[in-house]
């Protein structure tokens, strides 16, 4: 299946590409936004999830949420981690 392309400015984007990065600027802003709402630093993240089972390094940690192309079992391990028990999404 062949996505359609859209013109921003002088350059053609594959809407399927400009669809994802917008999806995942999002994923990766809401995920920032808990920690810093929680004060919770990438450190404290890779140990509050190996105390809930999961394993994952710090620099692992940042770079999936720096990509925002992580799993939704990935979001709900770091949401329960730091005791988020809902998402706003607007």
């Amino acid at each position: 299946m062949m996505a359609y392309a859209i013109v921003r400015g002088a350059t053609m984007v594959d809407t399927e590409t400009a669809d994802t990065a917008e999806w995942q600027a999002r994923a990766k802003g809401l995920l920032k936004a808990e920690l810093k709402r929680r004060n919770v630093t990438y450190a404290q993240l890779a140990e509050r999830l190996a105390a809930i089972g999961v394993k994952d390094t710090e620099p692992n940690i940042r770079n999936k949420i720096a990509r925002g192309g992580f799993t939704a079992v990935f979001l709900l391990q770091v949401m329960t981690a730091i005791g988020a028990r809902e998402i706003r999404l607007d």
